[in-house]
C-alpha cells in the first residue's frame, strides 16, 4: 500500500541536498509537528473535555485569553523546550521569553509563536492555527536576551503554519525552496505531502479586510475597497467578492489556495491609540510574509516590505497587506500617491 511522502521524510530528504546539515533542524520541525498534532486533538475535542472559553486573563496586548490560548502555548512549550534543538522561546501568549530549564539541553535556533493565532472563533467552531517562526540562535548563547530574537523577517530560516479546519494542514516555507502542504492523516498519525511548491496566482478578484473599520481607513485603503466595490461599472471594470475570516491563518490559507488580497491596514483609530498596527511583527506578520513571499506573492505595510522591517520588540505591531503580487502592487502605488 502507498504511504506518501511524510513531514519527516521530506525535510530528511531536503536536509541532504544542504552541506554540512546535522539533522538539528529536522528535529526541531518533528517537534513541531508534534505539538500541532496535540493542539489539532485538543481543538477536535472541544467542549467534549471542557477546553472552550475564556481563561479569565489576559495577554501581554490585553487581550482576553482563551482557555485554549493557554493550553496550547503549554503544549508548544512542553514539545519544544527539552529536545536540544532550540536555545530559547518566543510566544505572543507570554510577556517575556521563555527561558529554558537550566538542566535542558540547549540548541542553535530561537522559535516564536502564536499558538492558536484566531482563537476569538473558537467557540464558534470556525478554523484556528498556530504560527511559528525559526531563526538562528547566536552562537554560544543559553539564555537569549529579547535582542536576540529581533532579527528582521528576511533572516527567519523557515516559517509556517498548522491550519485546525476540516482537515488539519502543516504549511511551511524555507528561503530559496519554496512553500510545501502536509494533511494530517489522523489514522496513521502523520502529516502527508500533499501540495508541492505551491504559487500564489499574480492576479485576483478577491479581497479579505475588516468592514466595520471602514470609517477609519487610510485614504489609500479607502479608494482600493472603493474602486473593488464598484465592480463593472469602476474603474476596475471587473467584479470583487470581499471575505473575512477573522483569522490569520486561515485568510492566508485561502490565499495560497486560490488567490486573493487580506489587508489589515493601520486606520485613524490605532493611532489615536499610538498602535502602529493591529497584527504582531514577530509573531504573524513576518512568518505569514515568509510564506507568502515564497509562494511568489508580495507582503507590505503599504508602505515597506515587511521582511526588511528592523524589529523595535518582540510584541511590536505593524499593518498588513499580502497576497497576490498585482493587487498589492496597485495598494502601495495608491499609499505612493
Amino acid at each position: 500500500m502507498h504511504i506518501g511522502t511524510t513531514l519527516t521524510n521530506y525535510i530528511i530528504e531536503t536536509q541532504r541536498q544542504i552541506q554540512g546539515a546535522t539533522g538539528e533542524f529536522t528535529g526541531l520541525l518533528n517537534d513541531i509537528a508534534v505539538a500541532c498534532k496535540k493542539i489539532s486533538g485538543l481543538v477536535d475535542k472541544g467542549d467534549l473535555i471542557g477546553v472552550l472559553g475564556s481563561a479569565g486573563s489576559e495577554n501581554v496586548q490585553g487581550e482576553t485569553q482563551k482557555k485554549l490560548d493557554v493550553i496550547t502555548n503549554e503544549v508548544f512549550i512542553e514539545a519544544l523546550a527539552h529536545n536540544g534543538h532550540v536555545a530559547g522561546l518566543a510566544s505572543e501568549e507570554m510577556d517575556e521569553i521563555y527561558q529554558l530549564p537550566a538542566d535542558a539541553p540547549r540548541g542553535h535556533y530561537l522559535v516564536l509563536f502564536d499558538p492558536l493565532d484566531g482563537s476569538s472563533n473558537i467557540d464558534v467552531n470556525v478554523s484556528v492555527g498556530t504560527i511559528f517562526s525559526i531563526i538562528k540562535a547566536p552562537e554560544g548563547v543559553t539564555r537569549p536576551t529579547p535582542e536576540d530574537f529581533l532579527k528582521p523577517g528576511a533572516r527567519q530560516c523557515a516559517a509556517g503554519y498548522c491550519l485546525y479546519g476540516p482537515s488539519t494542514m502543516m504549511v511551511f516555507a524555507t528561503p530559496q525552496r519554496g512553500v510545501q502542504m502536509f494533511t494530517l492523516d489522523k489514522d496513521f498519525g502523520e502529516f502527508l505531502l500533499t501540495h508541492e511548491d505551491v504559487k500564489i496566482p499574480a492576479d485576483t478578484s478577491e479581497f479579505a479586510i475588516n468592514a466595520s473599520n471602514s470609517r477609519f481607513w487610510e485614504e489609500p485603503v479607502k479608494r482600493y475597497v472603493d474602486e473593488c466595490l464598484a465592480g463593472k461599472e469602476g474603474p476596475r471594470g471587473k467584479d470583487f467578492n470581499m471575505r473575512w475570516i477573522a483569522s490569520m491563518v486561515a485568510e492566508v490559507h485561502r490565499i495560497l489556495t486560490r488567490g486573493g488580497v487580506f489587508m489589515y491596514p493601520v486606520d485613524e483609530k490605532m493611532k489615536a491609540q499610538n498602535q502602529g498596527g493591529k497584527l504582531r511583527l514577530m509573531y504573524e506578520a513576518n512568518p505569514m510574509s515568509l510564506i507568502i513571499e515564497q509562494a511568489g506573492g508580495t507582503s507590505t505595510t503599504g508602505r515597506e516590505r515587511i521582511l526588511d522591517m528592523v524589529p523595535q520588540d518582540v510584541h511590536q505591531r505593524v499593518p498588513v497587506i499580502l497576497g497576490s503580487r498585482n493587487e498589492v502592487d496597485r495598494i502601495v502605488s495608491y499609499h505612493a500617491n
